[in-house]
């Protein structure tokens, strides 16, 4: 039987610049929509939730009382490399006979599980397979285990622009990357209006932005 980590990256979001009339969200919002997805792929089946976790995010003390009992939360390394390939090579090195890793963000709340089931699928031909955020960026990167070797050079930064783009260049083949459909980030307090209530889930987001 073929084993699946999902791993929900927690990191703490960039300030906007002074340009941005929208702020970052607040950590009540984070909690939030981080609890969201966190159910979202507790209930996928044959998927293993995993929570990465910046050591310095105000949200670290917090992740273990909103997950179920069991579920690994682990500190994301240190280093200058992007949160997406430390993450990745975190729990890859942590994790025995894994044979796929997913890392998706934790700013997607209403993101349909349906989408993080495209991606394993997609990686029965693929070497990974991507959700692309709009406005740029990743919303998930799945792989196989052991990673590509190629993968850690193409950086698997999931909050780069160029993110896609350099994926794209750094396959050795066109078709080892799967691209699926897009979806949206709540990287800034305005791109709440982004989610769709008619959407079923999300709802601790839906609850607080409602309220």
């Amino acid at each position: 039987m073929t084993r699946r980590l999902v791993a929900i990256l927690v990191t703490p979001p960039e300030q906007p610049s002074r340009s941005q009339s929208s702020a970052a969200p607040s950590d009540e919002l984070r909690a939030a929509m981080f609890e969201d997805v966190y159910e979202t792929v507790a209930m996928l089946e044959l998927v293993e939730p995993v929570v990465v976790v910046a050591a310095e995010d105000p949200l670290r003390p917090r992740v273990q009382g909103l997950t179920w009992p069991g579920t690994p939360v682990l500190d994301l390394p240190a280093g200058d490399g992007p949160p997406g390939r430390r993450a990745l090579q975190a729990v890859a090195g942590g994790s025995a006979q894994v044979d796929q890793l997913t890392v998706l963000v934790a700013d997607a709340p209403d993101l349909p599980g349906l989408l993080v089931g495209k991606l394993h699928r997609a990686l029965g031909s693929a070497a990974v397979a991507v959700l692309p955020a709009a406005g740029g960026g990743l919303v998930a990167l799945a792989t196989r285990s052991p990673l590509p070797p190629w993968l850690p050079d193409a950086g698997a930064d999931l909050d780069a622009d160029g993110a896609l783009a350099a994926l794209c260049a750094a396959a050795p083949r066109r078709t080892s990357v799967s691209v699926g459909p897009g979806w949206h980030r709540v990287r800034a307090t305005d791109d709440v209006r982004h989610l769709d209530p008619g959407l079923e889930g999300w709802e601790v987001t839906r609850a607080l932005l409602w309220r």
